[in-house]
This record gives C-alpha cells, structure tokens and sequence, in this order.
C-alpha cells in the first residue's frame, strides 16, 4: 500500500520558520521526483516545489517561495522535506507532498491538476497569522 504521510505543519507567525516531513513507503522513492504542493482556503492547488529522483537532486521552486523555501530528500528513509523561512500570510494553506514533477513547472510557475502527480499525502496545515 502506498502511504506518503505529511507532518510539521502548524501556527506560525509572520516571518517564522516551519519544517515539513513527508514519511513514504509502498513504492521505490528514490526513483520518484517528488512535490509539495499547497491549497489554501478557497483557491486551487499551486504548486510549491519539486526535488528530483534518479541519478540526480535538482530542485525546482515557485517564483514565489524561491529564496525562502528548501526542498530536500533523504532516499535511505523514503523522506522529504520543506524547509520555510520567512512566512507570509499568503504561505498560509493545506501542504501536500506528491510524486512527479510537471516538467512546465521548471519556469517557475505551472497550472496543475491532481492528475499531474500520481501518489499524494493526506495534508497538512500550515497557519501564518500573528
């Protein structure tokens, strides 16, 4: 059974710091590219960042996260991470971690649908408010 199973998320005040974790198991993660990707209230899923998987660690960020969110993997424990400094307001959001990257994503920005990751977490909430 796969299982991609976020944590990490909460309260936080504007320009705090957050870690997100997403725990993995039930396929080969090391050949996965692996996303975080947000939704918050009342808007559409957007797409945060991405790290890649075979042979290679690149990593792929939002215009509007870059300098400020680090994605990273740990392919011995099925793991990755965001790491988010600097929070704003409009970080604010449920938090998913998914496999694949959607290659338009490399500019920067991207449209995305659910279709476009093929394994997702269940979520979890990050809340920037002071």
């Amino acid at each position: 059974e796969v299982q991609l199973v976020e944590s990490g998320g909460g309260l936080v005040q504007p320009g705090g710091s957050l870690r997100l974790t997403c725990v993995t198991s039930g396929f080969t993660f090391s050949a996965y590219h692996m996303s975080w990707i947000r939704q918050a209230p009342g808007k559409g899923l957007e797409w945060v960042s991405s790290i890649s998987g075979p042979g290679s660690m690149f990593t792929y960020y939002a215009d509007s996260v870059k300098g400020r969110f680090t994605i990273s993997r740990d392919n011995t424990n099925n793991t990755v991470y965001l790491q988010m400094n600097s929070l704003k307001t409009e970080d604010a959001g449920v938090y998913y971690c998914a496999t694949n990257f959607p290659p338009d994503c490399r500019r920067g920005y991207c449209t995305i649908s659910k279709k476009d990751f093929q394994y997702w977490g269940q979520g979890t909430q990050v809340t920037v408010s002071s």
